[in-house]
């Protein structure tokens, strides 16, 4: 991972500084739902505000392709941001132009003002050079605290750190310092936990960790691939049969790797679908052809605790089981608190991200026990596949 600067190395007093923050977040009836990327981005926010800084908030809302569309103003974003960093933030009608340039001139330190949806401007998802230009004209310096976003090339995660003085926010920071701890520096064994629907899905990211961690253990739909593809009986379970040459050859390069598979020896199986279903604990090898199998049972449970025990590095992405449905939720929620529990007692280093493990850890009640929990979707698996995060790649000094 590229060195970079932070903002504790920018000298920020009277300056426009253009903060580029994630500020795409859940609303349901004109009201914010989830305030988790609108807190992170105000630590960056008021430490700026803190050392003097005139801060200039840059940030898409969903996606308009390139024209003004009202229901994704970030106007609507005012009342949370303003609460968060705990005094009024200004709000300009555009990102670029007359509004953006007036709203700007008249900032005084300290004050924060919040450009309208970048999205609103076709040039920002082409990362255009005039675009860029005229928004680098509003600011002094550029942080970037939009790790979420730095999987994408555009102008306001990327362009802009080749214009101005770059430094990473403190979301940022803790991003690149975390996954730099759990797979560029990590301490040994290493333990990737790999679950969620389809193999498709994240082939790059198993083909990626074999070779650099100790054990792989895979879960959810995508380990009824690997089982099948090893003979197993799985009955009516999610599997990818187009997959199944793959699978064994993740399986034999990950044994020529030194990489153990820990695969599921027993699962609990249903005939439906749904909720509370009947169900039962079954080794694999006993899968019905009527039969899902809908988690991992007690004996796979036991088998990755132990494999956890010696572990010193741990990183997750996605669900063992069906976590939305009890009673599938009870191999990813146990795993979960031995997880954490071994996080809480200094025993490893453990960083988990994606939407749906953030959502099933926060189901066991185990997200505050690990060391980091990432809010980024695509970059946290992008950078799980190896490449290289354009928004990262410009803050290096």
């Amino acid at each position: 991972m590229p060195a970079f600067r932070t903002i504790d190395q920018l000298e920020a007093k009277g300056k426009r500084v253009l903060v580029r923050a994630d500020l795409n977040v859940p609303m349901k009836d004109g009201a914010v739902t989830d305030t988790a990327r609108i807190d992170q981005a105000a630590t960056t926010i008021r430490d700026l505000v803190a050392k003097g800084a005139r801060v200039v908030v840059l940030s898409h809302f969903g996606r308009p392709d390139g024209k003004r569309v009202e229901s994704m103003s970030l106007k609507a974003i005012l009342p949370a941001l303003s609460k968060a960093v705990g005094k009024p933030v200004g709000f300009a009608n555009d990102c670029i132009g007359p509004d953006a340039e007036g709203a700007v001139a008249g900032l005084k330190d300290g004050d924060i003002l919040l450009l309208e949806n970048t999205r609103f401007h076709a040039e920002e998802e082409k990362n255009d050079a005039r675009f860029v230009a005229a928004l680098a004209k509003l600011g002094d310096a550029y942080v970037n605290d939009a790790f979420s976003a730095a999987h994408r090339a555009h102008a306001t995660t990327e362009g802009l750190a080749h214009r101005l003085p770059a430094f990473a926010g403190r979301g940022m920071q803790a991003e690149l310092e975390a996954l730099g701890r759990v797979l560029e520096k990590p301490q040994h064994p290493v333990v990737a936990i790999v679950g969620g629907a389809k193999v498709s899905s994240k082939l790059a990211v198993l083909e990626h960790l074999i070779a650099k961690v100790d054990a792989l253990v895979i879960g959810g739909g995508m380990a009824n691939t690997f089982l099948k593809a090893q003979g197993f009986p799985i009955g009516k379970s999610l599997h990818e049969p187009a997959l199944l040459d793959k699978a064994r050859e993740i399986m034999a390069a990950a044994k020529a790797k030194g990489c153990a598979i820990v695969l599921p020896s027993d699962g609990v199986v249903a005939k439906e679908f749904k909720a509370m279903a009947a169900s039962k604990t079954l080794p694999i090898a006993q899968t019905p052809d009527d039969g899902m199998i809908l988690d991992i049972g007690s004996d796979s449970i036991a088998a990755i605790a132990a494999r956890l025990e010696s572990a010193k590095t741990v990183v997750w992405n996605g669900p063992v089981g069906a976590f939305e449905m009890p009673p599938f939720d009870n191999g990813t929620s146990a795993v979960a608190r031995h997880v954490a529990m071994l996080t809480k007692v200094g025993q490893m280093v453990s960083v988990a991200g994606g939407g749906d493990t953030l959502a099933a850890l926060a189901h066991a009640g185990a997200e505050d026990g690990f060391t980091y929990c990432s809010t980024a979707g695509g970059a946290f698996l992008e950078w799980l596949e190896g490449k290289e995060l354009p928004g990262v790649k410009a803050l290096a000094q």
